[in-house]
């Protein structure tokens, strides 16, 4: 029986625009059904004793932007380490995502776009006319780009954040096979390994 992946992400994050890419290739590889879960990624640190960039320590805060020139280099993407649009409210664009999977669509396209905005092209994703030229660019018909600002969306939103905090999850990108949580990027080399292996969960 293939596997599902429960993605969860928030649209603004780097490192899952570094990971996205990888992540899907995995999933395809192994046949496995991914579901998009975006979340707001500002509530959950709130809940779980993340500090936002800003509060982090100066060491941290330095080693960051080392880590993000290493992954840049190894995925091989483009990306600003000091955008001019970040921190920036995702939230328009995430749900849009919801909207898309709930229509049975690919967000996949939308999101690629998305990040590709943020790191690489200097926009601003808090903006509805840049999600505009992004969902119309990603073949969104504008119908569905006028269900992100549904209630249902909203509400949707916020349940993704109740399943992901209820999983266990802290950071984005995270990914969740059987129960077992992965957080980042630089986990799904692991991730790969338990889907090729089909081994139980590990639990704490």
């Amino acid at each position: 029986m293939a596997a599902t992946i429960t993605y969860v992400f928030t649209s603004h994050s780097p490192w899952t625009y570094l990971g996205h890419a990888a992540f899907l290739d995995i999933a395809r590889r192994h046949g496995a059904t991914v579901e998009y879960r975006p979340v707001p990624l500002g509530a959950i640190f709130a809940e779980t004793g993340g500090q936002p960039l800003a509060k982090r320590h100066p060491v941290r805060q330095r080693y960051r932007l080392v880590e993000l020139q290493r992954w840049r280099a190894r995925r091989g993407l483009p990306l600003n380490l000091h955008p001019q649009f970040f921190p920036v409210d995702p939230a328009l664009a995430d749900r849009l995502a919801i909207a898309i999977a709930e229509a049975g669509g690919d967000p996949d396209p939308f999101l690629r776009r998305v990040f590709a905005a943020v790191w690489a092209e200097e926009r601003n994703l808090a903006d509805p006319e840049t999600i505009a030229d992004l969902a119309a660019a990603s073949g969104i018909a504008p119908e569905l780009q006028a269900r992100a600002g549904a209630p249902e969306i909203a509400a949707a939103y916020q349940r993704n954040r109740e399943m992901a905090e209820a999983a266990g999850v802290f950071g984005a990108p995270s990914y969740i096979l059987n129960g077992e949580l992965f957080w980042g990027q630089d986990r799904l080399d692991l991730l790969d390994d338990a889907l090729a292996t089909g081994r139980p969960p590990y639990t704490a």
